[in-house]
């Protein structure tokens, strides 16, 4: 009987809410507004364990939250599908990332409801 030592790993984070300069409207341009921020990470194949218990032999999930954080509130961007394109260009861009999916959800915009935008790139 053969074990597999390998696996596909996805990182996913989730419920990320925070403040980002984001919309059109008057309100949006001179306030920051809450955002939620939903993403996955296809690692692609990875051992099992990794080859010891060090976090720098893994991606680092602090990272991503910190880079998710900076992106969204670098300056002030009008729409959400710019803001969505450039986050996930940049989560591309981490080493070992074979693909990405994020979702950001204006949560305030309307008394009755959210706005959300989610994009794929890469390989899933």
């Amino acid at each position: 009987m053969t074990i597999n030592a390998a696996g596909t790993q996805t990182l996913h984070l989730t419920g990320l809410r925070f403040d980002a300069n984001l919309g059109i409207l008057d309100s949006e341009k001179t306030a920051p507004q809450p955002i939620l921020v939903d993403a996955e990470l296809n690692l692609g194949t990875q051992p099992l364990r990794p080859r010891d218990d060090d976090i720098t032999h893994v991606l680092d999930y602090r990272k991503v939250r910190q880079i998710i954080i900076d992106e969204c509130t670098a300056e002030h961007v009008n729409l959400l599908e710019s803001l969505i394109g450039k986050l996930a260009q940049r989560l591309m861009r981490l080493p070992g990332v074979l693909g990405v999916r994020v979702k950001i959800a204006k949560l305030e915009i309307f008394d009755d409801c959210e706005v959300a935008i989610r994009v794929e790139a890469g390989q899933w």
